[in-house]
């Protein structure tokens, strides 16, 4: 194997093809975060058109609303930031049921956030790990602020009251 310019390797296949692995897997990422994407996007236009009783440009009967364009968004997902294109309606809200309301990243990706910081890696590290595996860096606050929310949920579990009947012993005469 050969290294190339961009670090890399080439396999020579007789004196005539050359494959490139790094730009072959660079492209598949690429295929997979656009597949992504026009995935997401295609299922706001279909909530749009469920909501409004029509398609785009459809002249229907039975319609509530139509379309007042649409509003650029990005969210991080584990493929990669995608760009979406949420619709407007002119007078129905358009509550999506695909992502919530001002969130920017998968649940997913906020769940392998708070995973990583609760297996001990150091925040700085988190920023590099999503700098590598998402192609956007995650800020050292936004991990913080997941943790808060993380501890916040954990501590309202361990303080919620207990309900119904449990035995009480002590732990060597309960076996």
């Amino acid at each position: 194997m050969e290294p190339t310019e961009a670090g890399s390797e080439t396999k020579a296949l007789g004196s005539l093809v050359q494959i490139d692995e790094g730009k072959i897997q660079a492209h598949l990422d690429e295929v997979v975060r656009s597949t992504v994407e026009e995935t997401l996007n295609a299922l706001l236009d279909a909530e749009a058109d469920q909501l409004c009783g029509a398609r785009k440009y459809e002249r229907a009967e039975g319609r509530k609303d139509t379309r007042a364009g649409s509003y650029e968004r990005q969210l991080q997902t584990k493929a990669g930031e995608v760009s979406l294109k949420v619709p407007k309606l002119r007078s129905l809200p358009f509550e999506t049921a695909i992502i919530e309301r001002y969130r920017r990243r998968e649940s997913s990706v906020e769940e392998a956030l708070v995973e990583m910081y609760l297996a001990g890696v150091s925040v700085r590290r988190v920023e590099d790990i999503t700098q590598a595996l998402w192609g956007t860096r995650v800020s050292a606050s936004t991990v913080s602020d997941l943790n808060q929310k993380i501890y916040k949920q954990i501590e309202e579990w361990r303080q919620q009251p207990l309900v119904g009947e449990f035995r009480t012993c002590s732990w060597m005469a309960c076996g």
